[in-house]
């Protein structure tokens, strides 16, 4: 066995090392491409699935309001975290089962695929690069993603799941959609 000082052994620790590096860029250096269809793709599937509300809705704009504290995140592994944590929120609350009847469910099922094959590249970026053992982000931004999302739900539950309320739902998960392409433009 080599001694932990040989000149062999320490150059394979320096190419095991590089190789890791390696890697991880690897992992995460196809998200941009796939990070601009991604949006555009999202935003399509989330109109396909919700047709017009039959009945007019009174808009809530301020009832629910993405965290500002997101936007100004200038750091690639939060912002990746960040976008993780969304995706995962998002892919949560359009499971639900509650979600209106007469949204199309194949564009749904379509869009949740989507979110959980984005949720596992994301993952495997941060797993690759270490940032998920590491504690996931700065505590204040994930407490603010967790918030928001919390907010959404008692939204619904304040308005009894109702049409009107998943419309305002979809379209806040069209801003998501929207900060987490800002989010990802951030890990480049």
């Amino acid at each position: 066995m080599a001694a932990p000082h040989d000149p062999h052994t320490r150059r394979a620790r320096t190419l095991l090392l590089l190789l890791m590096a390696l890697a991880a860029a690897l992992a995460c250096h196809h998200l941009p491409a796939q990070d601009d269809t991604f949006l555009w793709d999202s935003i399509r599937l989330l109109q396909d699935m919700a047709p017009r509300p039959t009945q007019p809705c009174h808009r809530h704009r301020d009832a629910l309001s993405f965290p500002d504290t997101l936007l100004q995140t200038h750091h690639p592994q939060q912002a990746a975290t960040a976008a993780l944590r969304i995706l995962q929120h998002l892919f949560a609350v359009l499971s639900s089962p509650s979600t209106p009847q007469q949204w199309d469910d194949h564009a749904r099922h379509r869009l949740l695929n989507s979110l959980q094959h984005h949720i596992q590249q994301l993952q495997q970026c941060l797993t690759t690069n270490g940032t998920l053992s590491q504690g996931q982000g700065p505590r204040n931004q994930l407490l603010a993603i967790n918030r928001y999302f919390a907010d959404i739900q008692a939204f619904l539950r304040a308005h009894n799941h109702s049409a009107c309320a998943w419309d305002h739902v979809r379209l806040q998960a069209r801003a998501c959609f929207q900060q987490i392409h800002n989010l990802t433009r951030t890990t480049h």
